[in-house]
């Protein structure tokens, strides 16, 4: 893949993790200008997550009808808007429909993302190309909240989305100049009026559908760390808001150092032999997470190592099961890509949702969401490797 196109996809890569993780140690500066707790201030990322999901099944047959810039200009302008409107929101309800608004537009770029590697690139580089797209993934929660922290200290949480507006009206210059439609000719677009139908197919078929939850799950697990994780560090064991970018960063460099080993283990094994191990691991991580945080330590160390492993090994578990997902499916990428998303974070939103619901005054909570996904993407990636299986098997006995 051309190196000025990587970099572009990887900005597009950036926007989620910066909405998401740069206002994380503002929640509760936030809470005490809007006079709420910081529970109540998780509902605007939860609101983020639900635009994510319904968003993208409305980019999803654009793309695949209109090509991929026109969407992607669109929802970059769309984002803009509503992130001046996130600074300027007086109250916590009009913060939370902002934000949802913000989503529609940031989830044009992940449709795109996906589809635009897709159009490029054969599964194995698909994965190569993802791996290396997990290094923005990577490199932006590290830099999120410590910019966050930094914006916080020189004014206030508004600073935070007037960042993001700046950001992404630099950033439509780059993709409309940059970035050239990458949707074949030879592709016949199709109508707009099948969409649903399918949508519908997709659903009905297993191994698209094992590998979507495969990482959906796994990014799920991502997401109520992220949501549970100022309450644990900041509020739970007392660490300033400006060092917490400082432990959400030593997690972020585990998943940069896993996306880059992922890249040197597609050379000698295929995606799926790699999901074996990956999503085990994965599991065992969040599991002990859980026992660590059932004891009630009396530090934040003891959670540090679980959390590192859980964290980062989503870099190997995310590009091999997209790359899998949306193998065959160059005909309908952009829908695929949207379905594929839209369950990532309709169930990412539930997690997160789940963390402030059952939140106890403990890390319990947390981590017991974070080994349901452990355990949940291992049972999809077992599934998807006994579809695999049958679908040879037929193909011989055909």
């Amino acid at each position: 893949m051309p190196l000025k196109i990587l970099l572009i996809l990887g900005g597009l890569s950036a926007f989620g993790p910066l909405a998401i993780d740069l206002y994380l140690p503002a929640f509760p500066a936030m809470a005490e200008a809007f006079a709420t707790d910081s529970e109540h201030i998780q509902l605007s990322l939860s609101a983020y997550f639900l635009g994510l999901a319904l968003g993208q099944l409305f980019y999803g047959p654009i793309a695949d009808r209109f090509g991929r810039r026109k969407p992607l200009l669109f929802g970059i302008g769309l984002f803009c808007a509503a992130s001046l409107a996130c600074a300027l929101a007086p109250t916590l309800e009009w913060l939370i429909v902002a934000r949802f608004a913000q989503a529609l537009g940031g989830c044009a770029g992940i449709v795109v993302n996906r589809a635009v590697v897709r159009d490029l690139c054969e599964p194995i580089e698909a994965a190569k190309a993802f791996s290396q797209l997990m290094l923005v993934m990577g490199v932006a929660p590290i830099l999120a909240p410590l910019a966050g922290g930094w914006l916080l200290a020189l004014g206030n949480w508004t600073w935070i989305f007037l960042f993001l507006t700046l950001f992404s009206a630099v950033f439509s210059f780059a993709v409309f100049f940059g970035l050239k439609e990458t949707l074949p000719p030879t592709v016949t677009p199709p109508a707009l009026s099948s969409a649903l139908g399918r949508y519908r197919r997709l659903l009905g078929e297993p191994l698209f559908m094992f590998h979507a939850l495969t990482g959906g799950i796994a990014m799920a697990g991502m997401f109520a760390y992220i949501a549970g994780s100022p309450f644990l560090i900041i509020e739970l064991y007392g660490i300033s808001a400006a060092h917490f970018g400082w432990f959400f960063a030593i997690n972020a460099s585990g998943f940069i150092l896993f996306a880059q080993i992922n890249s040197w283990f597609l050379r000698r094994h295929p995606p799926m032999k790699l999901l074996r191990f990956t999503t085990l691991f994965f599991a065992v991580c969040n599991v002990l997470l859980l026992t660590v945080a059932i004891y009630q330590p009396m530090s934040l160390w003891p959670f540090l190592l679980p959390l590192f492993g859980s964290v980062a090994v989503i870099a190997l578990v995310l590009p091999n099961s997209s790359a899998e997902a949306m193998a065959g499916q160059g005909h309908q990428a952009g829908v695929a890509s949207a379905l594929m998303g839209t369950m990532q974070f309709v169930i990412a939103g539930i997690t997160s949702a789940l963390v402030g619901i059952l939140h106890d005054g403990t890390a319990v909570p947390m981590t017991a969401v974070m080994a349901t996904c452990g355990i949940g993407s291992l049972v999809m990636a077992r599934l998807a490797q006994r579809a695999t299986v049958k679908k040879a098997q037929a193909a011989l006995a055909n």
